[in-house]
């Protein structure tokens, strides 16, 4: 069995190599990858990218990518593209074909098909001189040296560096696009990463309950508030404004420093200017307030008045935090 030594050394020389890999490719970035945005940014039609074996587990990755970044793709195993699959490529898309060789029986079959349907063909691979790289109207080099497998065999570096090439790719087309934050809310609305580009507090704090006492009101009052509300907390409010809070915490201290209590009212133990927020913030505003002042609640304005409050287990509830 080999030692945990071994093991660390053989994990850490696949990362540098594919590191070192992976920076090189900065250097290979050049005029005819620009070229090949901007054509696929103007065709109008969707980008078609197709591979073969561990290049199209990579193909199939980008297309994700592309898709929810607002560029339509469809992927098309090269294998199935000669048997029938072919005709997923309409007359406007682009053709996007990966190959570390470049020379693979199937590429060279597939390749004069699609030059035949007159649809710009762009080439990812490690070997601009195959005929991939000859027959492609535009070449993205991913060159690499050598495999991050001992053997050289294994893909690993090379699909790698596909991979960077294909986000490089997409990330310029987005800036293109101006895909906003918003757009991509509106591709991404499942899961916590949707919801915190979508969600807001009013979509959180509706379901809660809407504690509130007046700045007069007793003790015993501001007590069964708290409890039957089930918030820890409760807003005071004044002509339907916040004038203030009273937490749990603050009835606590409270009970620490009088016996008699009998005679205070909301106004002499609650807080003012109290964090509020307005309830058409994004959730994950309110998250990020409720983390730099360390506070559990908060309450909600809508137009300057009260709404309600808003909990951070509302937050945790919808994947937020």
């Amino acid at each position: 069995m080999q030692s945990h030594q071994k093991i660390i050394s053989i994990a850490r020389q696949t990362i540098q190599t594919e590191s070192r890999a992976i920076a090189y490719l900065a250097n290979l970035v050049d005029d005819e990858f620009a070229q090949a945005v901007e054509y696929v940014f103007n065709s109008g039609g969707r980008v078609i990218i197709t591979g073969i074996g561990k290049s199209a587990n990579i193909a199939t990755k980008i297309v994700a990518t592309l898709n929810s970044t607002g560029t339509p793709s469809a992927f098309m195993h090269a294998a199935d593209a000669i048997h029938g699959d072919l005709g997923t490529i309409q007359p406007e898309d682009s053709v996007i074909c990966i190959s570390k060789s470049g020379n693979t029986p199937e590429i060279k079959v597939l390749v004069p098909l699609i030059k035949s349907l007159g649809n710009k063909l762009i080439a990812i691979t490690s070997n601009k001189d195959s005929f991939l790289g000859k027959k492609a109207d535009y070449v993205l080099n991913a060159f690499v040296e050598k495999e991050a497998c001992p053997n050289n065999l294994a893909p690993t570096t090379s699909t790698t560096a596909q991979l960077v090439i294909g986000d490089a790719f997409a990330m310029c087309l987005l800036d293109l696009r101006g895909f906003s934050s918003k757009d991509f809310a509106r591709f991404h609305p499942g899961g916590s990463l949707g919801k915190k580009l979508y969600l807001r507090v009013s979509d959180l704090c509706e379901s809660n309950e809407k504690p509130q006492v007046k700045l007069d009101s007793s003790i015993k009052e501001v007590i069964v508030e708290i409890s039957e509300k089930m918030l820890g907390v409760t807003a005071v409010v004044e002509n339907e404004q916040i004038v203030g809070i009273i937490t749990d915490g603050d009835l606590r201290r409270m009970l620490t420093k009088t016996d008699d209590i009998s005679s205070l009212k909301a106004q002499d133990i609650m807080t003012q200017n109290p964090k509020s927020i307005d309830a058409q913030s994004m959730a994950v505003k309110a998250m990020e307030l409720m983390d730099t002042h360390g506070i559990s609640q908060l309450l909600v304005e809508d137009n300057g008045k009260y709404k309600g409050v808003l909990h951070i287990h509302n937050l945790i509830k919808e994947g937020i935090i």
